[in-house]
């Protein structure tokens, strides 16, 4: 069996990039044993198609557009996604459905399942989370772990663990606008 994770959303609009930070986390804070690869989908819309034909299994994490409290987690299989329409509300939550749409026509497609979390901000231009989806981010990455582990892979705490902002910073140099050290100003940068 082929597995993958997929995390995906924007980093640049606040809580939309938590599907990308749970991701990384999973990356960095975790080892699996088995047939498992997880990765950055961002936003790369009708390209993610791919992955659902090629893969038996597919789990994606991103935020829910759906009206319910702010920070709530849910677990959706494909055809329970199919069926709320009020889910498309950002870019690529309307290229998940309509791929899981054209994908339930053809012979052979993944067993897709979506794990998101209801953002409290995805329109400010910044990098981070918000408090609220911050202060819920670990379960998020529970029930991740917990859809892994049902696919029959060994889970693994790694001994040193990362926080979002040391992930978050690794990636953009940037967290709830506080900046990396490690970029170079003008006056240090070499032309």
């Amino acid at each position: 069996m082929r597995n993958i994770v997929i995390g995906v959303g924007n980093l640049l609009f606040k809580d939309e990039g938590v599907g990308i930070l749970a991701a990384k986390y999973l990356d960095e804070n975790y080892k699996f044993e088995g047939d498992i690869e997880i990765i950055d989908g961002g936003t790369l819309g009708f390209k993610l198609m791919t992955y659902f034909q090629e893969y038996d299994n597919v789990i994606i994490l991103d935020t829910l557009s759906i009206e319910d409290k702010v920070g709530d987690i849910y677990r959706l299989p494909s055809d329970v996604l199919l069926g709320l329409g009020q889910y498309r509300k950002t870019a690529h939550e309307v290229e998940i459905v309509e791929m899981l749409e054209i994908c339930s026509v053809l012979d052979k497609h993944a067993e897709v399942t979506i794990i998101g979390i209801i953002p409290e901000d995805i329109i400010s231009v910044q990098i981070g989370l918000t408090k609220t989806i911050e202060e819920k981010f670990i379960g998020l990455i529970n029930q991740a772990l917990i859809d892994i582990e049902n696919l029959g892979i060994k889970v693994e705490k790694k001994d040193e663990q990362k926080s979002i902002a040391q992930i978050c910073k690794g990636i953009l140099g940037s967290y709830n606008d506080e900046y990396d050290e490690r970029i170079p100003n003008d006056e240090d940068t070499t032309r």
